[in-house]
């Protein structure tokens, strides 16, 4: 098991191995598309995003509410997919790391391997026993998108997989 704080560097990224099992630990920072999309469109409209993105790892998650006594509700990740018209522009800001679940298309590929970047997967459906993992969760933007808001999650040894590692190569390809 490959332990990996957050952010990470190129370097770090590099070396990992489509395969790999990680655990990531330090922040990651929740967003799924209506997030997405604002941060490219504050992007194509030259205003500064609400966060640094150089080095950002993004999860793809709209958790629930925090129950009493806990940083965060269940917090598992969503199709990434739905974020691939959007993850290029972010990538080649300088964000570097996206978790989420599923494939992704050819044009989030060919981003990564120019920007050395990688994706990760966390185990769908297991949104209770990831929100363990987090030990704390502050809203960062985007308050009015409700659960969809981007929150900076500090996370300790948050369980994932590398899907498709800064070479392109993937767990998805036959």
């Amino acid at each position: 098991m490959i332990q990996l704080s957050l952010p990470a560097s190129r370097g770090e990224l590099a070396k990992l191995r489509a395969g790999d099992a990680v655990l990531l630990s330090g922040f990651l920072y929740t967003a799924r598309d209506a997030a997405h999309k604002r941060l490219v469109g504050l992007l194509g409209e030259g205003k500064p995003l609400p966060f640094e993105l150089r080095g950002a790892a993004i999860y793809y998650a709209g958790p629930s509410p925090a129950p009493e006594g806990l940083p965060i509700g269940s917090c598992g990740p969503t199709t990434s997919a739905r974020m691939d018209a959007y993850a290029p522009a972010l990538l080649r800001q300088g964000h570097n790391v996206m978790v989420g679940k599923g494939p992704r298309g050819a044009e989030v590929v060919e981003a990564m391997k120019e920007t050395c970047s990688v994706y990760f997967a966390a185990t769908g459906g297991a949104g209770a026993l990831l929100a363990m993992r987090v030990k704390a969760a502050e809203t960062i933007c985007f308050e009015d998108l409700g659960t969809e808001a981007i929150r900076r999650l500090t996370v300790e040894a948050f369980p994932v997989i590398v899907a498709i590692d800064a070479e392109g190569n993937s767990l998805f390809s036959a």
